[in-house]
């Protein structure tokens, strides 16, 4: 017999029993609809996250810091000796100040280098006061792809006296629409410590709390653009509410601490920024920068020694959902089973009839397996159009409702062409398997017995 008599034999053979068939059928495409429609969850999940790393550019960013003695002392990099409460006397800690920027941005593969700087102040817009931080970040910086703005510009220049603040900030201004706060006054007010005698004097007679000489200092500003406030405890330097350039930044007076033992210590030993961000013009680039840099004894984190953790995040949960979707599996192939064993009772006779005639043990099994191969088949394609339907009508409930609160469409669910075409093969695998046991059934029976069956 031909492959094309195979197939058109099995499929005579289910269209006689079409509620069956249907049932049976209907149990794969639900199982397999589940499976394919957990799995392009998943795949929408990571590609959500690596199209959005790869659209702001998170692979390509290395966070330095100063380390103590955390490597060896290389030509080119200035370090200043500070004294160590504990462990060798002799060690030292880079200071990370502007020279050191220019010297980070000769380094093959670095396309810029930012500053980190972050000073606490009170904000004042008009009669609405709230405190935060402020963030200390140049022009150029601010026109990069970390920066997304929702309206207005960058400021012009690192001298400009303009500001750039968050619409979280905004929200809390009571400034409903970014539009409106752009070309507004904003007032900084930052704390200042102030070891002068009047200071002291005063908090040596004052009533109260007050147990450190502070005051305050009140600065100006325009609000020339307004961001979303993004990129929270990652790689990037823009982690406040507001952004003030470097220029406009020295110019004030302010209290700019990385821990409480800087209270105690001298001007040039709190010198230079809490840290630098160094941008790699291209993520192949990044692991050979990355070693540079600790080579001359600074700390570095990037996202990119994390990628191998999230690819084994993924796998453990593509693992999790495929545990998940076989549970359908395994009750859709039980129902091929009982089908088609039950279509072996019905057709006894048949069996006997063919045998009679010459056909061989091999032929009844690929009749049999044909009809349970057209079961999965039929289960994977209207599997896959279910999962289809059903992400269609997830993703639009669920980004209807994100609309009313300003979140832009997303696409939860992703179908790439291996997901398609391993569901379909998938379910024609499961119900191969599922057919074996009923096609040896069918193989053994005797022709001289199935001849006398009623």
């Amino acid at each position: 017999m031909r492959a094309s008599d195979y197939v058109g034999h099995a499929w005579a053979n289910l269209w006689k029993k079409k509620l069956r068939t249907v049932l049976t059928t209907g149990g794969v495409v639900i199982g397999i609809g589940a499976l394919v429609c957990m799995f392009a969850f998943g795949q929408g999940i990571q590609r959500n996250i690596k199209d959005r790393f790869n659209e702001l550019e998170l692979f390509n960013y290395i966070n330095v810091s100063p380390r103590g003695g955390g490597g060896p002392r290389s030509a080119g990099f200035r370090r200043h000796a500070r004294s160590q409460p504990v462990g060798d006397p002799n060690e030292s800690i880079t200071v990370l100040d502007d020279d050191l920027l220019e010297e980070l941005m000769q380094i093959e593969g670095v396309e810029a280098a930012y500053p980190e700087m972050r000073f606490p102040a009170q904000i004042r817009l008009e009669t609405r006061e709230q405190f935060t931080l402020v963030q200390v970040v140049t022009a150029k910086a601010c026109g990069s792809a970390m920066v997304q703005l929702r309206a207005g510009r960058a400021y012009a220049s690192d001298d400009a006296n303009e500001v750039m603040v968050s619409d979280s900030l905004l929200r809390r201004l009571d400034v409903r629409q970014p539009e409106d706060a752009i070309g507004r006054e904003i007032e900084i007010r930052t704390v200042v410590l102030d070891f002068s005698l009047q200071s002291l004097a005063r908090m040596a007679f004052a009533r109260g709390d007050q147990r450190l000489p502070v005051s305050n200092r009140v600065y100006s500003f325009t609000i020339v653009g307004v961001l979303e406030r993004m990129g929270f405890g990652g790689p990037l330097p823009i982690r406040s509410d507001v952004f003030v350039p470097p220029g406009a930044a020295a110019g004030m007076r302010k209290l700019v601490l990385t821990g409480v033992s800087d209270l105690f210590q001298s001007p040039e030993e709190t010198a230079g920024y809490s840290a630098v961000t160094v941008k790699v013009a291209s993520t192949r680039q990044v692991m050979s920068v990355k070693a540079r840099l600790e080579e001359r004894g600074l700390r570095t984190f990037a996202l990119m020694d994390q990628l191998d953790e999230m690819r084994k995040g993924f796998i453990i949960m593509d693992m999790f959902l495929l545990v998940i979707g076989m549970i359908g599996i395994s009750v859709a192939s039980l129902g091929i089973v009982n089908t088609m064993v039950m279509s072996i009772l019905e057709r006894y006779r048949e069996i006997g009839v063919m045998k009679a005639v010459g056909a061989t043990d091999g032929d009844v099994q690929k009749i049999f397996l044909f009809e349970s191969g057209m079961i999965g088949l039929l289960g994977g394609v209207f599997g896959l159009a279910l999962a289809w339907a059903v992400s269609f009508v997830i993703n639009q409930v669920v980004n209807g409702f994100a609309a009313r609160e300003g979140v832009p469409f997303i696409q939860y669910f992703s179908f790439p062409w291996w997901l398609c075409l391993g569901g379909i093969g998938f379910s024609i695998l499961v119900s191969l398997l599922a057919g074996i046991y009923p096609t040896r059934r069918a193989a053994r029976v005797d022709p001289v017995v199935a001849l006398r069956h009623d």
